[in-house]
């Protein structure tokens, strides 16, 4: 990790995330909601801070997801529906390169984050409704591989031994 990504864990707070990278939590909602599964706070949002040569391996959350770039490298968004289709989206700030600085990730929808560069990429993820780890899943390699055969490459480069 280079020494502004370490400047900016410390300055944040930032702490490991067990799909990768570091993350603190900034907002979530005193607002209570009905969620199918459970009550859950309207929404959360955290900072989440990709090193280059890391990913956010892939994982699903069963509430959207916005992504929001706000500093350093781009990232490519990949997203794997279980019909087994797949895109990759480039989150970020040149807007000529085809980069946005929102990316939408629907409930339910795998996902994995790559920051592309020699930097790190600082972003931001708001969920709603709100984040629980209880809602959240990143299963065994062996079992993406069998869900998803037609793209096991993808997987394989995703995913964590």
């Amino acid at each position: 990790m280079n020494d502004d990504a370490r400047a900016l864990v410390t300055t944040l707070g930032l702490k490991p995330h067990p799909e990768g990278g570091f993350f603190r939590e900034t907002f979530r909602a005193p607002l209570l909601v009905a969620a199918p599964q459970g009550e859950r706070a309207a929404s959360t949002a955290i900072y989440f801070l990709l090193p280059a040569g890391s990913f956010s391996a892939l994982h699903r959350v069963r509430s959207d997801e916005v992504w929001h770039h706000y500093g350093g490298d781009p990232v490519e968004i990949y997203t794997l529906p279980d019909d087994g289709s797949h895109q990759v989206f480039r989150l970020g700030r040149d807007l000529s390169r085809g980069e946005r600085p929102q990316v939408v990730v629907p409930a339910g929808v795998w996902q994995a984050a790559v920051p592309v560069g020699s930097a790190f990429a600082l972003c931001g993820c708001t969920v709603a409704p709100g984040f629980d780890f209880a809602d959240f899943e990143m299963p065994a390699r062996e079992r993406l591989i069998a869900s998803f055969p037609e793209v096991r490459q993808l997987v394989e480069q995703l995913t964590r031994g």
